[in-house]
This record gives structure tokens, sequence and C-alpha cells, in this order.
């Protein structure tokens, strides 16, 4: 078996999207992705709807924690190999910068956090981004990466968001 690819998903408060993020490639990619998650200003908390959603995937709470995304520019972090924002830009949200030489890409969705009418709501808001990443993952995890240089790997990861519609 290869080597397993590093995967960053940067928001900002790093508390919904980018852990829903982390713990779905980790779980859908069995051994091929690992997820890390961080923001440009974390939170601190992760959101009690994320938790609930990531604990029936399977994925191990104890890892999930609010953090920066400075950690993964330490020269003892764990190198990426692919970079996601998930921010949604045109809602006005700032989208974090990485240096450096991995691959990057913006799979823009809006924040399930920020809708105000009830639960009920929230929770589909929540599923919506949840399955609009898994989807997004699956696409990547078909994709023979080992065999595509950086600017095909570059190309493939924008191409991913912009061929699924928002909710699919």
């Amino acid at each position: 078996m290869n080597k397993p690819h590093n995967i960053l998903f940067l928001c900002n408060g790093n508390s919904a999207r980018s852990i829903l993020a982390e713990a779905l490639a980790t779980t859908l990619s069995n051994g091929r992705l690992i997820g890390f998650s961080a923001g440009a200003k974390p939170t601190g908390e992760i959101h009690p709807m994320v938790i609930e959603i990531v604990k029936a995937m399977g994925y191990p709470l104890e890892l999930l924690s609010s953090k920066s995304w400075d950690q993964f520019g330490r020269e003892d972090a764990p190198k990426m190999d692919f970079i996601i924002t998930l921010c949604d830009s045109a809602a006005g949200e700032e989208c974090p910068y990485w240096p450096g030489h991995p691959s990057t890409a913006h799979w823009g969705f809006p924040d399930p956090a920020a809708v105000e009418s009830g639960d009920e709501a929230m929770m589909h808001a929540f599923k919506q981004v949840e399955i609009g990443l898994r989807n997004r993952i699956e696409l990547l995890m078909d994709l023979p990466l080992t065999q595509l240089d950086r600017l095909e790997l570059n190309e493939h990861l924008q191409s991913i968001h912009h061929r699924i519609k928002f909710g699919q």
C-alpha cells in the first residue's frame, strides 16, 4: 500500500465544516487519506451537531479539536499533500492562505452553524454540507493520486468542486 496522503481542511472557526471534512476524509478513504482540520480564527469548540454527525460515522471524537492553522506551518508538523479551504467566499468569509507546495483547492460551502431558523433547519444544513463533502472526497479518492503531478492534481481538485452542485 502507498503512503497515505495528508489533507488539511481549512475554515475560519474550525468548528464545523473543516471538522466534518477531516472525519470524512479519514473514515471514507480506508487509510488512503489522513484528514486534518484547522482554522484562521479557531473558536476552540466543536459545534454539537458536528459531534453528533462525526460520532455516527465512527470517527474517534478524541481526535477532534478546534485549532489554529498556524500549528501546521511548524517545522515538526505533518507534511500536507493537499490543502482545501471550505469557507464560503461568496458570503464574504475570509479564506486563509496556505504557503508552500501542497496541491490546493477551494471547495466553498455556506456555514451551516449560521442557520438561524431552528435546530431542524440547522441539522439539514449540516447534512447538506456533509453530503457535499462526502461526494467530493469520494471523487478525490477515485483519482490516481500517485500518477498525477502537482499541476494536474490542482486542476482535478478544483474541478471536483465545480462538477457538483451544493447539496450533492
